[in-house]
């Protein structure tokens, strides 16, 4: 006899797989004429129906060796950071070539050590700038 409807209502009302539910062959009459979900779960406490445990690895089980985040977003945040910066730095050196404190040679050099991180911030510029002098 063919039990699909009654294994497919039996893990609805179980809430697990079709794969997890058994039916014990002797009291297959019994499950037969159970219709409602009340008569699946006094099946299950008489122990006509059986649930199996979970095979396999649990998903609660997680691999340790992952970091957490994402790198993209340090990356971008560097590179945020590096624009920010170069941009400071840069209108810096053209405002001081502007008032005529810097030669054009110089402010090339400037531009090229900037683009290279060479200065870490505004007043480690000024202060190199103070030292060619």
């Amino acid at each position: 006899m063919n039990l699909g409807k009654k294994k497919a209502l039996a893990a609805r009302t179980l809430k697990v797989g079709k794969d997890r539910i058994v039916f014990i062959e002797a009291r297959l009459q019994e499950i037969k004429e159970a219709i409602t979900k009340q008569d699946i779960r006094d099946l299950v406490k008489s122990g006509a129906i059986v649930i199996k445990n979970v095979k396999g690895r649990k998903t609660i089980v997680r691999r340790k060796s992952r970091s957490p985040g994402n790198v993209r977003r340090k990356r971008r945040s560097r590179k945020r950071d590096y624009i920010i910066m170069v941009r400071k730095l840069r209108g810096h050196v053209k405002g001081l070539e502007e008032q005529g404190k810097i030669s054009r040679d110089e402010t090339k050099n400037m531009r090229k050590k900037i683009r290279n991180k060479f200065f870490r911030s505004k007043a480690h510029l000024k202060e190199h700038i103070g030292g060619l002098k």
